[in-house]
């Protein structure tokens, strides 16, 4: 592990799954991705001061409410691809016209994701906006073989 106060290593099952539990693309393993990020989160958020320690900040503030994960109660409809919900005690990912159950291992079922209604957003609020802005989180391999339920 890194020394402290530099970076931790974290590893995920993939990007939706780092981004629900509040994380950013890493500046020096993931380059490319973490500027594209970046580049997108200085677009929707121009307020906030530009940088990862700036982008840090707000996620961490966004992910947890002491030791409990922060949830934010949303429409459905208007999730874009990538964003990770709870729905009956279970983590899901908002992928095209479904929702797939998630596992440590992979993504287990499809199902098709309902028209309307509110759900728990597990991915942070401000996350989301750079989805909507146009950046694609990378899902695990398995979500091209996951069947039906």
């Amino acid at each position: 592990m890194s020394p402290r106060r530099t970076w931790t290593e974290l590893f995920f099952l993939d990007e939706p799954t780092a981004f629900a539990a509040g994380h950013r693309p890493c500046a020096t393993c993931r380059s490319a991705d973490y500027r594209r990020f970046r580049a997108l989160w200085e677009t929707v958020h121009p307020a906030d001061e530009p940088g990862a320690d700036a982008i840090d900040r707000r996620l961490h503030a966004e992910r947890a409410r002491g030791r409990a994960k922060r949830t934010a109660r949303v429409e459905l409809a208007g999730l874009p691809d990538g964003a990770m919900v709870a729905r009956g005690g279970t983590a899901w990912l908002v992928q095209d016209r479904h929702l797939l159950e998630w596992s440590p291992a992979g993504y287990l079922a499809r199902v098709p994701r309902p028209a309307g209604g509110s759900i728990d957003l597990l991915t942070p609020l401000s996350v989301v906006d750079v989805f909507r802005a146009g950046y694609r989180p990378v899902p695990h391999p398995s979500v091209r073989s996951v069947g039906q339920r």
